[in-house]
């Protein structure tokens, strides 16, 4: 899966993408490069999961970012650019919300509604050219041949098309699911879930929760495939150079109790409808991510593909259950290891093993 962070100039997204991943910036000047960084989802259930089986390895999920230069028309009409952004899952869109005297904002002044606006209208003026595009390929189309899939996809088009006119991104556009999945063929840029990344600064960190609450049920309230999550920056870039038991106190300092970056990924991963099921033995304590509603015979298949050919029964029991019992053995007593066939849905924190042919 993976989520582009965009936003306008000088809003920290650089940065936080290097928190997030590892991966430095380095010279860009006058190109549309965008970089490409993996990043490990925190996840205590494998800590504890790896005190009891004590495994040779344990593997965290990981998530793609993909950090984008600047949003402006001129990219847009990069085809390369465009091109990448096309194919991302999600969109990440950084707002500045902190003041800086060495760094001004492009525009002059703070106003993350504003900006929230003007990404939203390039993203949407990319799509109805796009749209547009292709009603008049289906005009021409459906003169020279009588098909009912060309009338329903005009329709269908004519419908985004008016929204898009009205300044509405095709995330909020009500569709049937046919509907929506004919459409994500054209890779809108508009209908891509977004998560609202407010940036914010050193003193608004305590405040942090409650800002993000202001704007969750405020202009953001009832948005479909909307997120949002708040970080600051600055706090976070000291953090990564902190060992574990100092970056506790130091978020203590702000009055948080967690790095902001495992929110974003949370974030992110709830977005995208995700969820982690998990592996457990004496070789490895693994987290496998499947969208949610995943079956078993399909999460059998995430691990192995011949799991999944040759799919039997899948043992399940909870991570937390599992801990608590201090192993296999001492669930399968109290029965809370139980067989399940290949239609149950997976759970998030499920511990499978997959018994195959």
């Amino acid at each position: 899966m993976r989520t582009a962070i965009i936003g306008l100039p000088l809003t920290g997204k650089s940065s936080l993408f290097t928190i997030l991943t590892g991966v430095h910036q380095h010279a860009r000047l006058g190109t549309l490069e965008a970089r490409t960084g993996i990043t490990k989802v925190p996840d205590p259930r494998l800590e504890a999961l790896a005190r009891i089986f004590e495994p040779q390895k344990v593997t965290h999920a990981t998530l793609e970012y993909v950090d984008f230069p600047s949003i402006s028309k001129e990219a847009l009409r990069e085809p390369a650019y465009l091109a990448s952004l096309r194919v991302v899952d999600a969109l990440a869109h950084v707002l500045r919300l902190f003041e800086s005297d060495t760094v001004p904002h492009e525009k002059g002044s703070l106003d993350p509604l504003r900006d929230m606006r003007d990404v939203e209208a390039e993203l949407i003026l990319s799509d109805l050219t796009v749209t547009e595009k292709r009603l008049e390929r289906l005009d021409k189309d459906r003169k020279k041949i009588k098909n009912p899939d060309l009338d329903h996809e005009f329709e269908l088009l004519t419908r985004a098309r008016s929204a898009l006119e009205n300044g509405t991104p095709l995330r909020e556009l009500p569709l049937s699911p046919e509907d929506e999945k004919r459409i994500r063929g054209f890779q809108f840029l508009s209908q891509k879930p977004i998560l609202f990344v407010l940036n914010l600064g050193e003193q608004d960190a305590p405040r942090l929760h409650q800002i993000e609450a202001q704007y969750r049920n405020g202009p953001l309230a009832g948005k479909p495939q909307t997120a949002v999550t708040a970080v600051c920056g600055k706090i976070e870039a000291e953090l990564a150079e902190l060992p574990p038991e100092e970056a506790a106190d130091y978020l203590a300092s702000f009055g948080l109790q967690e790095s902001a970056m495992e929110r974003l990924i949370q974030a992110t991963y709830a977005l995208l409808g995700l969820i982690s099921f998990l592996t457990a033995g004496e070789t490895e304590v693994r987290a496998w991510t499947v969208p949610r509603g995943t079956t078993a015979l399909k999460a059998a298949g995430t691990i192995h593909t011949d799991f999944e050919k040759k799919f039997i029964r899948a043992e399940v029991v909870h991570w937390d259950d599992l801990v608590r019992c201090g192993g296999y053995a001492g669930a399968r007593e109290k029965g809370l290891l139980r067989l399940e066939g290949k239609e149950y849905l997976v759970k998030d924190g499920d511990v499978l093993v997959i018994r195959h042919g």
